[in-house]
């Protein structure tokens, strides 16, 4: 049904692939508002986190565990993630493409972010914790790495109170196009 270049062509165009809560059809979306995640000044966090980051509890990995924070993610009540779903991330995966960001407390896999990693381009697909704080510290740590590696965007898709307490503003399908297509001009690299 889909294909790995029809999967990263549609996310390069604006679309994000979601299934029924009932796991049944998995189809393309798009929006009219899309919510980003500062990569600048505007990025902010409660200062008890700030105690949470300088106190080192979690360390941070790309990619070692890739399929538990898929499985992490999944772990609902309700999920968009279907199992083609999974499939899919792990084909973006294989291609280098899809990776998660994740945090550690010693062997415990703490929390995690699973993303969509094209040029410039962090298209967060969705997060989970395990451990207290352990996204909130995962999306700290992804930021400041993003940065490093000079990534133009990073796309949350869909605002939630969790994710405008980090700054996240939302722009219009139109503005959103624009700086995808600056992004995906860029050549970075997320490992």
């Amino acid at each position: 049904m889909y294909n790995l270049s029809s999967i990263v062509d549609g996310y390069a165009q604006g679309y994000f692939l979601m299934a029924e809560n009932d796991g049944s059809q998995l189809s393309w979306y798009s929006s009219r508002d899309r919510t980003l995640i500062p990569l600048d000044k505007r990025f902010r966090y409660p200062k008890s986190l700030r105690r949470v980051l300088n106190q080192n509890r979690f360390t941070v990995q790309i990619d070692r565990a890739f399929q538990a924070v898929v499985e992490g993610c999944a772990d609902r009540d309700s999920t968009w993630i279907s199992t083609d779903l999974k499939r899919i991330y792990w084909e973006l995966y294989q291609a280098g493409i899809a990776h998660s960001f994740e945090t550690w407390q010693g062997d415990t896999l703490a929390g995690g972010i699973l993303g969509i990693s094209l040029g410039g381009a962090f298209i967060g697909e969705s997060m989970f914790y395990q451990v207290s704080d352990g996204s909130k510290v995962a999306m700290v740590r992804l930021v400041e790495h993003l940065r490093k590696r000079e990534f133009l965007l990073f796309d949350a898709q869909m605002m939630n109170p969790h994710l405008e307490r980090f700054g996240a503003f939302v722009v219009d399908d139109k503005e959103y196009r624009k700086l995808l297509k600056a992004a995906l001009q860029r050549k970075c690299l997320l490992v």
